[in-house]
């Protein structure tokens, strides 16, 4: 016997969603019954993304959305809302990283990661919020913190800031939402499997050093992030909000290191 779709009807947006973690969480949502808006700076990714997310029976389009321009995030809003029927659930994945030590941090690199992370996080979670609230029918929203949200690493340290931004933004527009029936959660993934990872995890010595923080012994698959989504995007998670949910693996739990299984 199938299982019921729990988002059978809902219609979802997903920022930075081309690719990684937001592909994952848009194929989840879709997978649960979902349409889609992808939404995503690099619009031949974004495409592609969609063409592979019909190509599984998921109702999906695209859209260009720079979340840190206010007036792109209100043409996403409007955009969905006209092509899809409105909006019930928002995941505000789009985020950038920017590394350098500390004392050599640019300006211009701490202020872009902020008007990304933060910035736009708070753009499209009011757009969509206000959506929500004329429609009348609450919604869900998901914001995507990181373990660095809390734990620290001087050489992305613009990162670290906004992902903590992230975390009490999220417990903010909890508070706020909840009279309109809107949850507000957010997802603190540790090490994913990502082109991301894999661009500072080059060697086996660099996946040695991850690995002996993460007591599961692997790093994560992106649709692991994506089940997550689908789970707080559900009635599964009707009684929860303002809370972060960390998928690390085990790794903020972690006062030592471990050791890792020799590689084959």
């Amino acid at each position: 016997m199938q299982r019921a779709q729990r988002l059978a009807d809902k219609i979802a947006i997903v920022t930075g969603a081309a690719k990684g973690i937001g592909l994952a969480v848009a194929q989840a949502l879709g997978n649960e019954g979902a349409a889609v808006m992808v939404s995503d700076v690099d619009d031949s990714a974004a495409q592609s993304a969609v063409n592979s997310l019909k190509q599984q029976g998921i109702r999906a389009e695209h859209t260009h959305c720079d979340v840190s321009k206010k007036d792109q995030v209100q043409q996403l809003i409007q955009q969905t809302v006209q092509q899809l029927g409105g909006i019930d659930i928002l995941v505000a994945n789009a985020g950038i990283v920017k590394a350098s030590p500390f004392l050599e941090m640019s300006e211009q690199d701490f202020d872009a990661v902020l008007a990304v992370n933060l910035k736009g996080v708070f753009l499209t979670c009011q757009a969509a919020a206000q959506q929500m609230v004329t429609q009348g029918r609450g919604g869900a929203i998901i914001t995507m913190s990181s373990v660095n949200g809390v734990m620290a690493i001087p050489s992305i340290a613009g990162y670290n800031a906004s992902k903590g931004g992230v975390d009490n933004l999220t417990r903010c527009m909890a508070l706020a939402l909840a009279p309109h029936n809107i949850r507000v959660n957010a997802i603190g993934p540790g090490s994913i499997n990502t082109e991301v990872l894999a661009s500072v995890v080059s060697d086996q010595a660099a996946m040695a050093r991850v690995l002996s923080r993460t007591p599961l012994g692997r790093v994560g698959e992106p649709s692991e992030i994506g089940s997550v989504a689908a789970f707080l995007a559900s009635q599964d998670a009707s009684y929860m909000t303002g809370q972060i949910v960390y998928v690390d693996g085990g790794r903020m739990a972690l006062n030592y290191t471990v050791p890792v299984p020799q590689q084959q």
